[in-house]
């Protein structure tokens, strides 16, 4: 769930130009950004070093391009999320737009190399708007170097399709499924026709493209299940599924459980890393008692066969949205002088950052089972605990007070006081209640899709964090629709089969402010060798949301949605926040030393690259539906003085 701010009309906007510091940079070694997040592992960390933090002041827009979507889609741009992350292998830059128009690019100059449209319905409604995170590479290592399709674009669409298209043409490999395509969710029955989408990359390994899935919220108990899917590469044939909750046991009644954030993978163990969500519906469990086999958990299973070899859970019987929402990061990690063992890195929605061992799944850095709220509503049987880390501390607040009420005056503080004390309130894993819950973190925070950037030499992990107050109340079933009615403009939905529905509000003050106190939005640097976080840094200003007040209004910082990348010259790049800006950060002390005005919102995560001896830091600024940040069509690149 992503925050909804009311947002005064804004200024036109115009890129920043900085001046050029000092010469010209010499040439750096060509490098390339061949997966979603970076490598295969999702470190989101380059080797590149040309852009360093004394000469960063002197980065300028390099190249723009757009997709077109504001005139060919202009209606639906309202309903879309810009949040890809394109990557260059192959002498290519590759992207896709929010409506899954895939293009290559060349990456000097953003040029459009070729351009694939399938031709999606945009008169859709999806449950995460109309959103394409990114595209996936494939060398065929058994075709020739000249062959059609050699080189494959995979892109899985808002419709369910996986494609196939000749990474040299954008032509669909006519081989593969039928004429490039196949059903991405095959046999999936769904209670409306845009109930599940696919949002975010898929996986390619050992000539196996794995997909998974974003499934409706709240709707009902027998909800779609979130089978992840596995396809050949070369043909389109199904492989195997895998379905979280195929092992949840007798009696559970429930669906979902899907995975809908980015996957990562491990070529040389043959694994892929999945992040599963909650099953279904996400507020009430009486139909699924028992921890739902591996829903909120991080799976690991076989490429080549679906089995699982190991699944960690981050949440048990899990009734607060609080899904496994990033990639896996894969890095090497020796925990207070211990042995370098392989590590899978896990950010959550709470703030919680779990540390595991990559071959086992046993905490790296221990988990203590902790005791949480108990006294759900009638047929609720919660978990008594829940596994909270050792190390680092949580990354977001997780407990507020009523006089910690935050307000730009005594009247606007006050009216945030009243809602926190008129709700259930027992700190984290308080139970959703007909009274109304606060969830704090809200469902949207601390870190979600964006994930977090690591720097295995320095073994350093940087992650953005968001921080709000939601207030989720239960409604008895028969009274659901009277509630919908009287309140057309909130979050209300049936959780059909379940004796209650649902409302989600985020607790805001009349000033259209989070209640809680500020920072509302984080960059955080934490030494994984020890636990200990670096510094932490306020990330964006409330300048377009309401201009004029970050003159008053500083260090606040903002919710986010995106994440961050880090650069071996120890740099932190970053735009996620809610206003138009990509920012650099020291790496080592979290100053922010640049930042570049965008011409829409940049709630994507950027990438960068070399290439010909200069290196680019690119990012989509389009703008989110769901954050209501200004929307746009453009992908910026930023690189030195030529």
């Amino acid at each position: 769930m992503i925050p909804r701010f009311s947002v005064p009309a804004i200024a036109a906007l115009a890129l920043a130009a900085c001046s050029p510091q000092g010469h010209a940079p010499a040439p750096a070694p060509d490098t390339d950004w061949p997966h979603y997040g970076g490598d295969a592992g999702g470190q989101r960390f380059s080797p590149a070093a040309q852009i360093t933090p004394a000469n960063v002041r002197g980065l300028k827009v390099a190249w723009t391009y757009s997709t077109g979507h504001m005139r060919t889609h202009a209606d639906a741009v309202q309903r879309a999320a810009f949040e890809a992350t394109p990557i260059l292998a192959g002498g290519r830059l590759f992207l896709c737009s929010p409506f899954n128009v895939a293009s290559a690019h060349a990456p000097g100059t953003g040029q459009a190399l070729w351009t694939f449209d399938p031709k999606i319905d945009a008169g859709a409604r999806y449950p995460n708007s109309f959103n394409c995170r990114g595209v996936a590479y494939w060398r065929d290592p058994a075709a020739p170097a000249d062959a059609p399709c050699a080189e494959r674009i995979f892109m899985a669409t808002n419709d369910r399709r996986l494609f196939a298209l000749d990474a040299a043409t954008g032509k669909a490999c006519a081989a593969f499924g039928q004429g490039g395509q196949v059903d991405a969710m095959p046999g999936a029955q769904l209670a409306r026709s845009g109930g599940a989408q696919i949002t975010s990359a898929p996986v390619v390994i050992d000539g196996v493209v794995v997909v998974g899935s974003s499934i409706d919220d709240n709707q009902r108990v027998r909800e779609t299940p979130g089978a992840v899917h596995a396809f050949d590469a070369v043909t389109g044939a199904l492989r195997w599924t895998y379905d979280p909750l195929q092992a949840a046991g007798p009696g559970v009644v429930a669906g979902a459980a899907n995975v809908w954030a980015p996957m990562s993978a491990d070529p040389a163990r043959g694994l892929v890393f999945l992040p599963t969500s909650s099953p279904s519906p996400d507020f009430y469990g009486a139909a699924r008692p028992g921890d739902a086999a591996h829903a909120n958990s991080v799976v690991a299973v076989h490429a080549a066969t679906g089995q699982v070899a190991w699944a960690f859970q981050t949440t048990h019987h899990d009734v607060w949205d609080y899904d496994v929402p990033a990639q896996p990061t894969l890095a090497m990690l020796a925990y207070r002088g211990g042995a370098l063992r392989p590590a899978v890195i896990q950010t959550t929605k709470q703030g919680l950052v779990f540390t595991l061992d990559r071959e086992t799944g046993r905490p790296i850095i221990p988990v203590e089972e902790r005791p949480v709220p108990q006294g759900g509503e009638v047929g609720e049987v919660l978990s008594p605990t829940q596994p909270f880390p050792v190390a680092p501390e949580p990354l977001a607040p997780n407990r507020i007070r009523p006089d910690d009420a935050f307000g730009l005056t005594p009247w606007d503080r006050d009216a945030c006081r009243k809602l926190i004390a008129g709700a259930r309130n027992e700190g984290l894993y308080t139970p959703p209640s007909t009274k109304g819950t606060i969830l704090y973190p809200f469902t949207g925070g601390g870190s979600n899709w964006g994930g977090l950037a690591f720097d295995q030499r320095r073994g350093v992990a940087f992650l953005n964090t968001s921080s709000a107050l939601h207030k989720v109340t239960l409604i008895p079933a028969a009274k659901v629709a009277g509630e919908k009615r009287a309140h057309p403009d909130l979050e209300i939905s049936p959780q059909a089969g379940a004796p209650y529905g649902m409302r989600r509000e985020l607790l805001v003050s009349p000033l259209g402010l989070p209640c809680n106190p500020p920072p509302w939005g984080l960059l955080t640097a934490v030494d994984m060798t020890t636990g200990k976080i670096l510094w932490r840094t306020p990330l964006g200003t409330t300048r377009d949301l309401a201009p004029g007040s970050q003159l008053v209004m500083r260090g606040v910082g903002t919710p986010n949605m995106g994440g961050p990348i880090a650069t071996a010259s120890g740099l932190v790049f970053i735009g996620a926040a809610m206003d138009d800006y990509l920012r650099a950060f020291d790496a080592k002390s979290g100053q922010e030393l640049w930042k570049g005005r965008l011409p829409a919102g940049g709630q994507a995560t950027p990438m960068t690259y070399v290439w010909k001896g200069r290196q680019y830091v690119v990012i989509a600024a389009g703008g989110h539906a769901k954050g209501d940040t200004r929307r746009g069509d453009q992908v910026i690149a930023f690189a030195l003085p030529d």
